[in-house]
């Protein structure tokens, strides 16, 4: 559990803080004292025990500090910079900046970073980092420009990890973001593009981070009001190169998405985030406390004189402004359990008895590296799925061991005999990341549709058919089942790949069929049939035909399902049996599908669908041929199939037409290339005509 204690003023003296508020809150070397830099003139270094301050000190007039000021630990001296280039250095005993220690850089600085443990680093707004050390060595030294124009800053961390300093920085442009992590024992960065996935529109209000051994958990609260996670390798694995990062979500509307003022956010440990800002439209500005492991709610405070959307975290209290004064709230987060994230955590132990751990260590290797040993282990583990995604992700996110192949094949199985024992599990989202690997196969995890077919998760099931190659007919069927039967307003609130689906509407086409009176599809005109019942049917208005012939008598989402069925491997023999297990009505619909996608087609003189990867010409004949064989004693016998089937039959009829024309041009052209090949010129000029009947 989280809990947030009585807050208090930290002193009554009023901060020049600015519209955007302070310039920050920082450490010092007593655990106790911070430094706080105002957004005019002054730095004041206050004892939270006592409640005031210690210390004040002032640049003089026409002067102005522009980044907040910091302490270096190791001599115990503050760093502050005023009018971009100035550096200033005093400590405790000093009392007027203007006669303490000054160095003039030669570029203007963005923020000056200070961690316990190693030498202050100094960022430049063009992206260059210097030490403390080297740069005052030599302070007019040239400072080399690192990120592009029109680039800019917006957010800095500095981490200490394995005590190699570690310092990642955030950019825009043009609503575009960069992460750079500059690693200091190998000299090495990295620039990563962050993706911000569907929601390209969204803009990030505050970033925090966390560091763990391999990774920088990298948090941010967008405009949408929803927390999202990107996770940076601190090894990457081509540093040369500029890699993307995809965001995921981690929390869903923590914040008003119409809130613009007073938002910050900041992680607290591995498992908990502050977030300020109003939790709903009108609200007041509240600070809350999230479990992110166990995505819930531990605690919050309302802020009744509103706040200037800045938040800071030191040991066990929160910095903020609340309304002009400068408050603190002493916090406590226990170790992450479910039984806590519950509110049922017991506090007391009775004596003797042994203390079980309230998570899974993942980062004890346990045969395959993930926690799933066999299946009696994976039953045990009682981490919440979306902690196992995480985790699942970082794994994937490495790709360095040896072994990867089976890991993965190892991972799934764990999942699935949980998700058979559980019945509530289900990890859709982390059974996707494995999917995406490429090296599953039906073969390898049989379950993992047969589980998907129950949860009837289309999604899946089209992932599935996309990845798999040695998927059973019977397994494919039973796919096209729920293609067929899943209604509409359930496909609207699912995510689907559309990547095969084109876009069907076409008023140009439509504007010249409403001026026809009969359809001439692939050299086919459909007054030359001998039919005549035919003929009476098709005897139609030519708006009605038209209406019927372009329009796709299904929604997108499931033309895409479909279309995976489409490209899906099957043999003849073993897949017949299975459809005819499929009712008239779905078989029906899928026909009709099927017909206008050969309408489709027929439109374009390569006979191609447009967009990525659609069906081609053969896959749409061969089912339908693959349906009528199997269905056609049942359909014939629906009078709401008549149409459609004098529809294909004409089509088929087309086809043949067609291809017995490309045949008889083939034969003469095989017959003219071997004219060509017994004639002997010697080189001799002579020009032929020939025609073809």
């Amino acid at each position: 559990m989280a809990a947030l204690e009585e807050e208090f003023t930290l002193s009554s003296v009023v901060l020049s803080a600015g519209p955007e508020g302070l310039l920050g809150v920082e450490q010092s070397d007593k655990t106790d004292q911070f430094l706080v830099t105002d957004s005019g003139r002054t730095v004041i270094l206050y004892k939270v025990s006592d409640q005031k301050p210690l210390g004040s000190w002032s640049v003089k007039q026409g002067q102005i500090i522009t980044c907040p000021a910091v302490c270096n630990f190791q001599t115990g001296e503050y760093i502050v910079v005023h009018d971009n280039k100035v550096l200033r250095i005093w400590n405790n005993e000093d009392v007027n900046l203007d006669k303490v220690f000054k160095a003039t850089l030669s570029a203007e600085v963005y923020r000056i970073l200070s961690v316990q443990g190693t030498e202050p680093l100094v960022l430049f707004k063009e992206g260059a980092v210097r030490g403390l050390e080297a740069l005052l060595a030599d302070p007019q030294q040239k400072i080399e420009t690192i990120i592009s124009d029109e680039e800019v800053i917006k957010w800095t961390k500095f981490f200490l990890v394995f005590r190699h300093p570690v310092l990642i920085f955030i950019t825009e442009k043009h609503e575009n973001y960069f992460a750079y992590v500059q690693m200091f024992n190998s000299r090495i960065l990295t620039k990563y593009t962050l993706l911000l996935g569907q929601d390209e529109n969204s803009v990030i209000e505050s970033f925090t981070a966390s560091v763990d051994r391999k990774f920088i958990s990298l948090m941010s609260l967008s405009s949408d009001g929803c927390i999202y996670e990107t996770l940076i390798p601190i090894r990457p694995t081509d540093p040369q190169k500029n890699q993307s990062l995809v965001r995921s979500l981690l929390l869903k509307a923590v914040v008003s998405g119409n809130a613009r003022n007073g938002v910050a956010l900041t992680a607290l440990d591995q498992d908990h985030v502050a977030v300020l800002g109003s939790p709903l439209e009108a609200s007041k500005e509240c600070l809350s406390v999230w479990n992110i492991k166990f995505q819930t709610l531990q605690t919050s405070k309302e802020l009744p004189q509103g706040t200037s959307g800045q938040l800071w975290y030191y040991g066990e209290h929160l910095f903020m402004l609340h309304g002009k004064s400068l408050t603190v709230i002493p916090y406590k987060c226990e170790v992450s359990s479910l039984a806590g994230a519950l509110g049922k955590l017991k506090h007391s132990q009775d004596p003797g008895t042994h203390v079980m751990p309230h998570f899974v260590n993942w980062e004890t290797p346990q045969g395959c590296g993930l926690g799933f040993q066999n299946s009696e282990q994976s039953r045990r583990i009682k981490d919440s799925e979306k902690h196992i995604e995480v985790e699942v992700r970082k794994f994937l996110a490495l790709k360095q061991t040896p072994d990867f192949h089976t890991v993965i094949g190892d991972t799934v199985t764990g999942l699935l005999e949980r998700c058979k024992a559980e019945p509530s599990f289900y990890p859709r989202n982390c059974l996707m990341q494995l999917i995406q690997t490429h090296v599953l196969s039906y073969s390898l995890c049989p379950d993992l549709m047969e589980i998907a077919l129950k949860k009837k998760d289309v999604q899946l099931l089209q992932l599935c058919l996309q990845q798999f190659p040695d998927i059973p007919e019977s397994v494919t069927c039973a796919c096209l089942k729920i293609f067929l039967s899943i209604g509409d307003d359930s496909l609207q609130e699912t995510d689907v790949s559309m990547e095969s689906v084109f876009d069907y509407s076409n008023s140009v086409h439509d504007e010249k069929m409403e001026e026809q009176t009969e359809i001439l599809q692939n050299g086919f005109n459909p007054e030359e049939d001998k039919c005549n019942n035919c003929d009476q049917e098709l005897n139609k208005k030519p708006q009605d035909k038209t209406k019927e012939s372009t329009s796709c008598p299904v929604v997108q989402k499931r033309a895409a399902l479909l279309n995976a069925i489409l490209h899906s491997a099957y043999s003849e023999t073993f897949l017949l049996p299975h459809l005819k297990d499929i009712p008239a009505q779905h078989i029906t619909l899928f026909l009709k599908y099927l017909y206008f996608l050969y309408l489709k087609c027929s439109e374009n003189a390569t006979m191609t669908l447009p967009g990525i990867h659609p069906p081609t010409l053969n896959q749409i004949m061969d089912w339908i041929c693959l349906l009528l064989d199997a269905n056609f004693t049942v359909v014939v016998m629906m009078p709401e199939a008549k149409r459609l089937l004098i529809n294909l039959y004409k089509l088929v009829k087309s086809q043949v037409s067609v291809y017995s024309e490309l045949n008889k041009i083939e034969v003469s052209f095989r017959e003219l290339q071997k004219l060509n090949q017994e004639k002997n010129n010697r080189g001799l000029y002579s020009i032929e005509v020939l025609e073809l009947f």
